[in-house]
């Protein structure tokens, strides 16, 4: 079971292409995006409500309005947009079996329980490590990773793509009171 909801990736991915070859931020529907991605209007509607809420993206207006980034690419990072649509969350949830042992018959002494448990110390520090690294790592870092990846024809072709949707070949968003 994965720590993180299908949501976060698409969200990421969503992202992904509000940023152009420069690092600029584009626009895009909710619409245009699920199917760029092959991905679920409904679902990513909802979380892009969320990436709003947080201050990632900023609706646009008009009869063909979507979503910008509201920030620079180079100022969201991988944390920001995990927190936005899963909330925080803890890899390990410390139960202080260290308490329970029946050699302590029902009474565990000072030594045994005071300070942080050890097991939960590591723990702790994995989740500090695992945040800092997603943390460092922002939108345009992600999308200069892509570009070097992608073959320079494959953005030209996301840029005519979403070009014909902004023209009126494909647009529209789902109002946000209806997600």
């Amino acid at each position: 079971m994965s720590l993180y909801s299908a949501g976060v990736e698409y969200g990421i991915h969503c992202l992904l292409f509000l940023v152009d070859e420069r690092g600029d931020s584009r626009e895009s529907s909710v619409r245009d995006l699920a199917e760029l991605q092959g991905v679920p209007q409904e679902y990513l509607a909802k979380v892009f409500t969320k990436l709003a809420r947080a201050g990632l993206v900023a609706a646009t207006e008009g009869v063909r309005g979507g979503f910008r980034l509201a920030r620079p690419s180079d100022e969201i990072t991988v944390l920001d947009i995990v927190n936005a649509i899963d909330g925080p969350k803890k890899i390990f949830d410390c139960r202080e079996v260290r308490e329970r042992c029946s050699l302590f018959e029902g009474s565990p002494p000072g030594w045994a329980t005071e300070g942080t448990c050890a097991i939960h110390a590591v723990m702790l520090g994995a989740q500090k490590r695992m945040e800092e690294a997603l943390a460092q790592q922002t939108i345009l870092d992600l999308a200069r990773r892509f570009g070097r990846k992608a073959p320079a024809e494959f953005g030209q072709k996301v840029n005519a793509w979403m070009g014909e949707r902004r023209e009126g070949k494909g647009a529209g968003d789902i109002p946000v009171s209806q997600v």
